[in-house]
């Protein structure tokens, strides 16, 4: 069974390819490298034994991505990964934002029917939530993003869906909370060029790669002062990925699933855990909140337990360890 994965070289995909190939899927992977290299495709081949196809295009060019599909007959299923994703950038570059997210979808979503594919999987966002006014988040809470990001995972779920009500497709939207760590072989893990997210972060600094970790804000409403967030192993993440497409293998309609634990932890219980992982302290400096955060976002993970048969497996200890085997053995990232 075929399934075509955009942004497919990146960090979620790269996990999320591992273990579809274990499943014996074929992959169709198409990436244009705008925060990802091509070394995390080979690294995939190399852990799996397996092959994948490969297309080096950018869903922003529609004649790029027919020519994919054109090439790739009897595709299952999208899994649709492809977009920027940095909440601050987004407030700093809304437009370029858009263009990316929203042009590329629909660039997406219209060679999807033009060819005949019906069945599709989102990678969307906690984001969409905003400042939730109820914790734990269930999947019928309101969606009030807080930032353009939020705002174009939003917008690119509310087309999907009334695209799939028009042309009866089948999809799985997976609204993902704060993946963390890395594969636990170290061979495949999160390589930002400039880290956006905590934990990416916080890795460079045991490194020494960089001085400290900026803490955005401790005058939260939460217990230290610092942000709460709902984090999950990407490992995990991925697995949930491989249960939607079983889902629309065997059913039909439109699902929405929150991929978290349930369970969060703050800035500083993070920067504790990673101090303990690497064997020493890992400095910080406390610094003004960023524009578009929110105190605390947790998942209620419950209906993705009860309709996927999914469930998050590991805990905060192979999150840091993971991710800390990976900058250990990947200094540079994919650059080695």
């Amino acid at each position: 069974m075929k399934i075509l994965i955009t942004g497919g070289a990146g960090y979620i995909a790269s996990h999320t390819n591992v273990e579809l190939l274990k499943e014996d899927y074929e992959l169709v992977l198409v990436d244009n490298f705008s925060n990802s290299v091509y070394e995390s495709v080979e690294r995939v081949e190399k852990l799996t034994g397996k092959q994948v196809s490969f297309y080096e295009a950018d869903l922003r060019d529609p004649e790029a991505i027919e020519k994919v599909f054109e090439a790739e007959k009897d595709i299952f299923a999208v899994i649709h990964f492809a977009a920027l994703k940095a909440v601050g950038e987004s407030v700093e570059k809304p437009l370029e934002y858009y263009e990316n997210n929203i042009t590329g979808s629909l660039n997406l979503y219209k060679a999807m029917r033009k060819n005949g594919v019906q069945n599709f999987v989102f990678s969307s966002s906690a984001t969409v939530y905003g400042d939730p006014e109820q914790i734990p988040v269930k999947e019928d809470a309101p969606v009030h993003a807080t930032n353009p990001y939020g705002h174009t995972k939003a917008m690119m779920e509310q087309i999907l869906l009334d695209a799939a009500k028009a042309h009866s497709w089948n999809v799985v939207i997976l609204r993902y909370f704060n993946p963390v760590g890395a594969h636990d072989s170290g061979l495949i893990g999160e390589d930002p060029e400039y880290p956006n997210n905590l934990l990416p972060f916080v890795s460079q600094v045991a490194a020494g790669i960089r001085e400290k970790v900026v803490v955005f804000g401790n005058d939260w409403s939460t217990p230290d002062g610092t942000g709460v967030r709902d984090y999950i192993h990407v490992v995990d993440l991925a697995k949930a990925h491989v249960k939607a497409i079983v889902k629309i293998k065997n059913n039909r309609g439109s699902f929405i699933y929150n991929i978290g634990t349930g369970r969060g932890y703050s800035v500083l219980e993070m920067i504790r855990a990673f101090s303990k992982a690497c064997g020493h302290d890992v400095p910080y400096v406390i610094g003004p909140r960023r524009p578009g955060d929110v105190a605390e976002v947790l998942a209620d993970p419950s209906k993705a337990n009860n309709e996927l048969g999914w469930k998050a497996e590991l805990g905060l200890d192979e999150m840091v360890n993971s991710a800390w085997k990976w900058q250990k053995l990947n200094p540079k990232g994919y650059k080695n």
